[in-house]
């Protein structure tokens, strides 16, 4: 059984400043044994990753267009932010990929998803992500699982940690898996638990923003 944080940060991310080795100490020290490395705008940190963790690794990135953020997984190689909703669309396709949806309905983030334009692309997406530890308001997470449940998608979840002590905040177990088939099996048959994170932890973004920038 795999106890998976399907949404982490790395100093990858132009906002986070954590260390892909500090992760995987992390991760071992609270059980952690499968991490999505959603790196925003990059997988050269998931990538990087997935030669070195002693457990599952499954390449992923936050990818920005004009519409919010998609969240692309099982990728091969980057896909660059700034790109349209159907480029980014068709780009995780071209590389097998499957396309999540972080932090769906989530009113205090520009990046999210809002309900006009993710009922354009159901056709696209593969998994909703139902519960994200940064997203203070349950009725954003109500609303992604309805979401989820209407169109039968496969729900994820995830701490969406930008420093060590968020990993593992959010967390579904669910059985083991080879490939992306196997991924959205294993999801629908998963139990997601966590806890949400303090607000005040976005400090932590700001904080590496400004460094990185500076």
């Amino acid at each position: 059984m795999l106890k998976a944080d399907l949404h982490v940060h790395t100093e990858y991310s132009m906002d986070c400043n954590t260390p892909l080795e500090k992760i995987i100490e992390r991760c071992l020290e609270i059980g952690i044994n499968c991490i999505a490395i959603a790196d925003h705008g990059t997988a050269e940190g998931a990538l990087k990753m997935k030669d070195i963790a002693p457990f599952m690794v499954i390449v992923a990135e936050e990818i920005d267009t004009p519409h919010g953020e998609i969240m692309g997984m099982f990728l091969q190689e980057d896909i660059p932010s700034g790109i349209s909703l159907e480029q980014a669309l068709a780009s995780v396709r071209a590389q097998g990929g499957l396309v999540c949806t972080p932090h769906p309905f989530d009113p205090f983030r520009q990046s999210a998803l809002g309900s006009q334009t993710i009922e354009t692309i159901v056709d696209q997406i593969d998994i909703v992500e139902v519960f994200n530890a940064r997203a203070p308001l349950q009725r954003s997470a109500t609303k992604a699982n309805l979401f989820a449940e209407k169109y039968g998608f496969a729900k994820s979840a995830g701490s969406d940690a930008h420093s060590l002590s968020e990993i593992g905040n959010a967390y579904i177990e669910m059985p083991e898996f080879s490939d992306q088939d196997g991924f959205l099996e294993a999801l629908r048959k998963g139990k997601i638990s966590g806890r949400k994170t303090p607000y005040w932890v976005h400090a932590h973004s700001i904080w590496a923003k400004l460094k990185n920038r500076f």
